[in-house]
């Protein structure tokens, strides 16, 4: 029994941006020095910016003087140019120098979420939702992307430039110049963050309602023939388009409130600029103030309010890009519930025995599936599990790979418990060739390969012609470069199983686990196979989950499971001769191949 599914990632259960940007933060410190470098460039290239306008105010005053005095003012136009060159190249010397920060910690932080998503149990994998956990990793990475993108070229210049300009104002003139610009800029922010956190609700219900109408649609198309077998198109495109119906009124209620937005701080900076060019102005009339004056503080205005403008924008979007990171960072903390131990030993061995010690398990804590399992497969030797469904027979093969932890007694390879044994080493001792077959769309080299990917191209071809598919990969158009399709559907029931056992045969292992690996097989290709199969396990300890009696009848011992217990064990004439369960289930397959027959 599985758990049942739910969405998919965990949902963050409190907001919290701070611990968003801590999670962030090694992930860039990496770059430290790139970082320190961009920022001083960031400082010097604002200087620079702030310092331009003085020299324009000097060019305009220089140049209001009576025309018998005129003169070109050389020494502050060569000035004006340098300080704008100095702050152009500088600030394209930041952008490229910090790009490298952007993309590595882009890079870094979405490889930590993908191999933490292996590192997660089967249980994770079960629950999850493929598209909708895809659709918030994308959204995450990019949220980074433009967090750092924002924060360091607009918010940290505009912050800088405000704190020079403020600086000048309050030195040069009246202290009312200063006392407007920051009122005016602490309202506008004051406004744009209260309004911004009203309206992050509406993004977040757009991002859940989206991910959950692409969950939806990836997995109608995934089961595309499902769908199709039962006519329910319609169905599916009325189940998407319900969700789609959701994000759409979303979709407004975000627009009407970006709207409102904008129009506040449209009214916020028009009041503030007004009111500074009436200072202006009355200074001039008053003569406090040249018109080169006028001049530097309309540029100033300009220089603030076009940044603090965007400013608005670049908030919102920050917020937006936060919301976005926290979701893909939960991943990061929802916590491996089959993890190593500090000592877990590295297990290195040829051949491995393997021991099941009085297993107790249950999916979920209400129904125990497995009763105080014990058995012993010496090294080099075949023991076959049959039984009805649902008795436990590929349970045995999960907590082998320990995709599970048992919840009593222990298994154990050559005497350690495998929790003791790090799981790396310990599946790299075991090979599956499992019931359902799923491959990589990709060629049938590649998915055979996967079983070692370090193989040569000899040693896929021979593994390949062991599980007899070589001739019909040969018998294709492309041979070993054919795409096999999305999970393999390109392929039929055979052939995907074939592909299976030469790729579990390439990663030659000393532990061969068959659960069901024949069942897709029709009776001749499964003849010819079988003789295989028991010669490559010949030398390994094997496991074999059988449905099909005939294909374990000469297994060195046969246990017979139901209900999760075991209720008889031995050898194939020992168990017929018993008279038991086996034997009746003997009987009734052979006589099911003699009416098929």
């Amino acid at each position: 029994m599985r758990p049942a599914a739910h969405s998919n990632t965990p949902p963050p259960t409190d907001r919290d941006d701070l611990k968003t940007l801590k999670t962030l933060l090694p992930y860039l410190w990496s770059f430290k020095w790139r970082v320190l470098f961009a920022l001083s460039c960031l400082v010097s290239a604002k200087i620079a910016g702030v310092i331009t306008p003085l020299f324009l105010k000097d060019i305009v005053d220089q140049l209001s003087i009576p025309a018998t005095l005129l003169a070109v003012p050389v020494l502050a136009l060569v000035g004006y140019g340098f300080a704008r060159l100095v702050s152009s190249v500088l600030g394209e010397l930041r952008d490229a120098i910090f790009a490298r920060v952007i993309q590595g910690a882009v890079r870094s932080v979405a490889r930590s979420v993908f191999a933490h998503l292996f590192r997660l149990s089967l249980r994770f994998h079960l629950e999850r939702q493929t598209g909708g956990m895809s659709r918030d990793i994308e959204r995450g990475t990019k949220g980074i992307g433009f967090l750092l993108n924002f924060t360091v070229f607009n918010i940290l210049p505009t912050l800088v430039e405000i704190a020079l300009v403020l600086g000048i104002l309050l030195y040069r003139y009246n202290v009312w110049f200063a006392v407007v610009t920051l009122s005016t800029i602490a309202i506008y922010i004051a406004f744009t963050l209260i309004i911004t956190e009203w309206r992050t609700v509406f993004r977040r219900t757009m991002n859940d309602l989206d991910s959950k109408a692409n969950s939806k649609a990836v997995d109608a198309l995934i089961n595309y023939e499902t769908v199709k077998y039962f006519g329910n198109e319609r169905y599916e495109t009325e189940r998407y388009d319900g969700n789609l119906a959701s994000w759409e009124r979303s979709a407004i209620k975000n627009q009407v409130s970006l709207s409102m937005l904008n129009a506040g701080q449209g009214v916020i900076i028009a009041t503030g600029v007004t009111l500074i060019m009436w200072l202006a102005a009355r200074g001039v009339v008053s003569g406090e103030m040249t018109v080169g004056d006028v001049v530097l503080v309309a540029t100033f205005i300009t220089q603030l309010w076009a940044p603090l403008h965007f400013l608005g924008f670049v908030y919102r979007e920050i917020k937006h890009s936060l919301a976005d990171m926290e979701r893909m960072f939960t991943l990061l903390n929802v916590g491996a519930e089959v993890d190593d131990h500090p000592a877990a030993q590295t297990l290195a061995a040829k051949q491995v025995a393997i021991r099941f010690d009085c297993i107790g398990f249950g999916y979920d804590a209400k129904r125990q599936i497995l009763h105080d399992v014990s058995f012993d497969i010496p090294a080099g030797h075949t023991v076959a599990v049959v039984g009805a469904s649902g008795a436990g027979k590929s349970t045995l093969s999960r907590l082998l790979f320990r995709f599970y932890d048992v919840g009593s007694g222990g298994i154990r390879f050559n005497g350690t418990d495998i929790r003791e044994l790090t799981q790396d080493s310990l599946r790299a001792h075991i090979g599956i060739v499992p019931q359902d077959t799923v491959l990589f769309n990709d060629s049938i080299y590649y998915n055979i390969a996967y079983g070692r990917p370090g193989a040569s191209r000899e040693e896929v071809i021979e593994a390949a012609k062991s599980a007899h598919i070589h001739d019909f990969v040969m018998s294709l158009p492309d041979g070993y470069d054919t795409t096999v399709g999305e999970r393999g559907l390109k392929l039929s029931g055979g052939e995907k199983q074939r592909v299976a056992i030469a790729r579990t045969l390439l990663k030659n292992p000393p532990v061969l686990i068959f659960d069901e690996a024949t069942s897709a097989l029709d009776s001749r290709t499964e003849k010819a196979i079988q003789t295989e199969l028991f010669d490559i396990a010949a030398n390994r300890t094997t496991l074999i989950i059988a449905h099909r009696l005939s294909t374990i009848a000469d297994a060195d011992t046969i246990i017979v499971m139901e209900g999760g217990r075991i209720i008889e064990r031995g050898h194939h004439r020992q168990l017929l001769t018993a008279g038991g369960r086996y034997a009746e289930m003997w009987r009734l397959q052979q006589e099911s191949e003699l009416v098929e027959g």
